[in-house]
């Protein structure tokens, strides 16, 4: 998609420090971070909600959810507890129209979130 950030960011035409990429995933820190572990977790290919995914999308949404754990794992902050969130278009706070899995740790976390 040529005017989306993530896929911009995915094909090297804006730097960004990955943190950890596979042939399915890439993830890297949040520009604008809401606790003081906070990645986004971002599939290589582009779909712009969650509505636009598929059957064919679950093993997709696994890997993300199980990398979610490892980069908390990594980081030491799993048995404390950490936070994964989807936004599902604008109302609900999703600013960039590629799906992405926010994952926060490091603080404890309120609820309801906002």
């Amino acid at each position: 998609m040529p005017d989306c950030l993530f896929c911009k960011i995915i094909a090297g035409d804006i730097p960004a420090s990955l943190l950890y990429e596979d042939e399915r995933l890439v993830v890297l820190a949040d520009i604008n971070p809401q606790a003081p572990t906070h990645v986004l977790i971002i599939p290589r290919r582009h779909i712009a909600t969650l509505n636009d995914l598929g059957p064919g999308d679950d093993a997709l949404v696994g890997e993300m959810t199980r990398r979610a754990a490892a980069v908390v794992r990594e980081h030491g902050l799993d048995s404390r507890g950490y936070r994964t969130v989807f936004n599902c278009n604008a109302d609900a706070g999703q600013t960039v129209f590629h799906i992405h899995m926010h994952v926060l740790a490091g603080r404890r976390l309120a609820w309801p979130p906002g």
